[in-house]
């Protein structure tokens, strides 16, 4: 394999020369730089990509963690990022983790021997001290609050936005409200239920823990959803669904039922997704790919940043 001692020699010129015109370095009289592309064209030479990027101290390329990128919450997230990404020349790395904690850690991996300049986690099932750990071999960006850690984040308060959804349904005259989601371990999952848990305390509601259903993502996991709410003795009459697609799946299957909505189930979904304003669903509208957009731009920047998205109810006919 040719490296740049054998272009020098064949060419006839310093390795410094020929270093210069790979680097396209102005200051190479035209003689000398026609002579060494000659060597390279006649050699098939190609650059150590690798040796470039360490030169530099910079690959253009930026990690994106993601549990899954058939979802329409993260495939918004990553078109926002890859909005920025190609206006500013950067090629994306994607991790699809299913929340598979090693897969992250092969993304922090790379960050750390520096095959990319940053990653950002759109969610992530490390714990915080291990991303922690990483933060010195480049800049990680959240999609999450953090608090008390200087480390940037584009984020939607959930606590205030499920507080406010749940008050908007007691409101409405909801007594008995439950939520879906698709797990209760993350971090903005776990503010959904505090922001529960003291909504029902606040008007002294009973708790009731069967009106938590997780495992659910997807439009096809509102079977479950459905299977799960028949064996309740105390039916919800009004949920909180965490995503679109599912609160579709539900309303799909009470229209098929005789469940008329919102009369005997009201419902919220969550992302503003094509299909809920297809449906006529209430939902929550978070501007996804703007968020990713700043995401991409925070984890860019040299300073640290923390940015709360603006959120909003939108009312349809489904509570």
């Amino acid at each position: 394999m040719t490296n740049i001692k054998d272009l020098a020699k064949l060419a006839g010129v310093s390795v410094t020369t020929v270093s210069r015109v790979l680097n396209d370095h102005p200051y190479v009289s035209k003689e000398k730089r026609d002579a060494v592309l000659k060597a390279i064209e006649a050699t098939n030479y190609y650059k150590n990509i690798n040796a470039v990027h360490l030169s530099k101290g910079k690959t253009n390329m930026m990690g994106v963690v993601v549990p899954f990128i058939d979802h329409t919450y993260f495939a918004l997230l990553i078109k926002g990022i890859a909005k920025q990404a190609l206006k500013n020349n950067y090629k994306l790395v994607l991790f699809q983790t299913e929340y598979q904690k090693e897969r992250e850690l092969e993304a922090l991996e790379m960050l750390k021997l520096k095959q990319i300049d940053s990653l950002i986690f759109c969610s992530r099932a490390c714990d915080f001290n291990i991303i922690e750990e990483h933060m010195s071999f480049g800049t990680i960006v959240l999609c999450e609050h953090i608090v008390g850690k200087r480390i940037s984040s584009s984020y939607v308060n959930h606590y205030n936005v499920f507080f406010e959804a749940l008050d908007y349904l007691y409101q409405k005259g909801h007594r008995e409200i439950g939520y879906c989601i698709a797990r209760r371990t993350g971090s903005n999952s776990i503010e959904r239920e505090r922001a529960y848990r003291d909504f029902l305390k606040k008007y002294k509601l009973p708790f009731r823990e069967n009106y938590i259903i997780d495992g659910c993502l997807y439009f096809e996991d509102s079977e479950e959803v459905i299977r799960q709410l028949k064996q309740l003795t105390v039916l919800p009459t009004a949920l909180l669904v965490t995503s679109d697609q599912l609160a579709a799946g539900i309303v799909t299957y009470c229209q098929a039922n005789g469940i008329a909505i919102p009369e005997e189930l009201s419902i919220i979904g969550f992302d503003n997704q094509p299909i809920a304003k297809m449906m006529n669903i209430t939902t929550i509208d978070i501007p996804l790919f703007e968020m990713g957009e700043n995401l991409f731009l925070q984890a860019v920047a040299k300073e640290i940043s923390n940015k709360e998205m603006s959120v909003k109810l939108i009312e349809r006919g489904t509570a």
